[in-house]
This record gives C-alpha cells, sequence and structure tokens, in this order.
C-alpha cells in the first residue's frame, strides 16, 4: 500500500469507533485485530479515538448511554491488546480542536454533496430518519475530516462501505488547499487500508454483525452467552438431518470458523464432511465454541482484570488525550495561520 509519510516518515493512521455499546467480534475481524499489528510497526504512528461526540449525532436523548459506553469501549480495546505506549488512545469530545475544524469545514461542503454520500445515505435509511435527519448526522463526513486531518492522518482503517466517506474526506482537503494552501498543502489526503476479511454476519444470518441489532458476540460476553448465541447460529435451513448434504455458502457458523479457527485444514475438512452429509449442526457448533473459547478467554479475563480499576483505565485516556489535544492544536495553529484569522499569534 501506497501511503502520504508525515514529516518523521511515519505514516499516520488514525482510526476509531463510536462508544453506543461494546464491542464484538465483528469489531475484532474487521478493525482490532489490524490495529494491534499496525501498532508494532515502526513506521506507523497510529491514532485511535473513542468517537463520543460522533456518537451524540443520533444519541443526543441519551448522553449515558454514550458516557457509559466510552469506559466499555476502552476496556475492549485494552483487552484485546491495544497497548497506550504505542497507540495513542482519546476522547474525541475532549479536543476542542476537532469541533472547531469541522466548523471550518462545514464552509466548504453543500448540502447537495452530503445528502449524496451514498455511505450516508444508507445509514439514514437504516435508522428510518427521512426528513428528520439530524444535522449533525447528516454532516458526519465532515466531522471525520476534521477528526482525520487534526492529526495529519494518511492512512484510515476502514470497510468498502467507509470509502464514500474518505472520499469525500480527500475532496474537503484539496479545496481547503486550494482555497488556503496558496501552492502548499497545508492539510493531507487520506488513504484507505482495507481488511483482509470480510465482516462478519450477524449470527441470525440476516445482516452484518452489529451492537444496535444485537446479532452480535461480544468480546465481553460470559462463556454462557457465547454458547447460548452460538447455538442459535443461522445455519442452513435444508439441513434438516444429519445425513442431508448441507451448504456453506450463508452459514453463518462456517463463516466465523473462518475468521477464527486456527486449524484451516481442519475447517476445510468440516466443509467437505458438511457437503456431502453426515455431519451435523449441532457438531459443528461445538467446533465453534470451544474455538471462541480459545479466543476469548485470555480477552475475557483481562478486561474483567482491567475492570476492577476503572479509574486507571480512565487516566490512560486522560494522558492519551492531553497528548493527541498537543498535536490537534499544532495543526490548528497552521490551519488558522492560513486562513488569516490568527489575530493575535504574534502578540
Amino acid at each position: 500500500m501506497k501511503s502520504n509519510e508525515s514529516k518523521k516518515g511515519k505514516s499516520i493512521i488514525l482510526t476509531g469507533d463510536r462508544p453506543t455499546g461494546p464491542l464484538h467480534l465483528g469489531h475484532y475481524v474487521g478493525s482490532l485485530q489490524t490495529r494491534v499489528e499496525m501498532q508494532e510497526k515502526k513506521n506507523y504512528k497510529q491514532f485511535i479515538m473513542i468517537a463520543d461526540a460522533q456518537a451524540l449525532t443520533d444519541n443526543a436523548d441519551n448522553p449515558e448511554k454514550v458516557r457509559q459506553n466510552v469506559l466499555q469501549v476502552a476496556l475492549d480495546y485494552l483487552a484485546v491488546g491495544l497497548d497506550p505506549e504505542k497507540s495513542t488512545i482519546f476522547i474525541q469530545s475532549a479536543i476542542p480542536e476537532l469541533a472547531e475544524l469541522n466548523l471550518f469545514f462545514l464552509n466548504l461542503v453543500t448540502l447537495a454533496r452530503l445528502q449524496r454520500n451514498p455511505t450516508v445515505k444508507n445509514e439514514m435509511k437504516q435508522k428510518g430518519f427521512g426528513a428528520n435527519v439530524p444535522a449533525g448526522f447528516l454532516t458526519y463526513p465532515v466531522s471525520q475530516a476534521a477528526d482525520i486531518t487534526a492529526f495529519k492522518g494518511t492512512v484510515v482503517p476502514v470497510g468498502n462501505d467507509q470509502l464514500p466517506i474518505l472520499e469525500q474526506v480527500n475532496e474537503i482537503v484539496r479545496k481547503f488547499n486550494s482555497i488556503y494552501g496558496n501552492g502548499k498543502n497545508v492539510l493531507l489526503e487520506c488513504e484507505a487500508l482495507l481488511s483482509d476479511t470480510a465482516r462478519l454476519s450477524g449470527i441470525d444470518g440476516k445482516a452484518k454483525a452489529s451492537k444496535s441489532m444485537n446479532n452480535a458476540i461480544f468480546l465481553s460476553d460470559s462463556s454462557v452467552t457465547v454458547k447460548e448465541k452460538v447455538m442459535q447460529m443461522y445455519t442452513d435451513s435444508n439441513h434438516l438431518k444429519v445425513s442431508d448434504p448441507g451448504k456453506i455458502k450463508g452459514n453463518i457458523v462456517f463463516e466465523y470458523l473462518d475468521a477464527f479457527d486456527p486449524d484451516k485444514s481442519a475447517v476445510v475438512e468440516m466443509k467437505n464432511h458438511y457437503r456431502r452429509g453426515g455431519l451435523g449442526d449441532v457438531a459443528c457448533k461445538k467446533r465453534l465454541l470451544f474455538v471462541l473459547e480459545e479466543f476469548l478467554n485470555p480477552i475475557r479475563s483481562k478486561r474483567e482484570s482491567l475492570a476492577k480499576n476503572p479509574d486507571a483505565v480512565m487516566q490512560i485516556l486522560k494522558e492519551g488525550t492531553a497528548r493527541a489535544r498537543a498535536v490537534a492544536k499544532k495543526t490548528m495553529v497552521e490551519v488558522k495561520t492560513a486562513m488569516k484569522i490568527d489575530y493575535f499569534s504574534k502578540t
């Protein structure tokens, strides 16, 4: 992957999650796993944002939900192996420079352009907003542009469905540089880092795993809950008897085995057995349950240990936010200078 680089030779990663609930296996496959890997690479610097301000765009009437889940998301981050010494983890709303930059960017985007963004259109449809969409939700691509550019982000891990957002981010960057850059790139364009793994489906087989649809296995789920969810998983509705041949495509059990079972040859053998008949759904689910428990047990144990001292976790977020804000402040000095609104910088 070709990336822009900072002056120090490091590509800057900006990524994060909305704190609207605990994170699940889909988050791990789609982003968390990549973040843990990227923090070990010397040519990358990673900022991870808990996007509480963005979460409020469609949860403005329930701020307590967002507040409580800031800690839950932080626990998930630390439990899967994100290291605050290697990745800067911060809270979005505690960096007012992001809101300030967002305000300036809003002048560079038209309402018609925001309404054409396919990612926003799809999410508005899913949430049933219609014409009553909150303005903050409609403009969240602009907010994301502010988040990314404030840290000079050049690499953004996303799924295919988020590519239109990054396209709009880069449009804003180009327009800003064209108007205010005086021939220089004050802000940098970014590139997508796509996961090699497709997004996990929900256990019901009807949609992707989602916090809001309650069809996911969460990193914080107990062993009992994981077992209940695995046994509910959609398989093949026509596989009525053990002896019946079964289908792999659309079978959620095999989708999760592909993602989490380290013994790939065993999964291939199970698939072949299932296709020709003679392998029951319960046996497949028991294999998946074993695999998931092996994967989740150390995460669950670490998370439970961290949860005993929430103040220590919040201190990690406080320190990360202070480091992140220092970077955002520096960018805002450059932005205001370029925009010629640095009125008191020399006084």
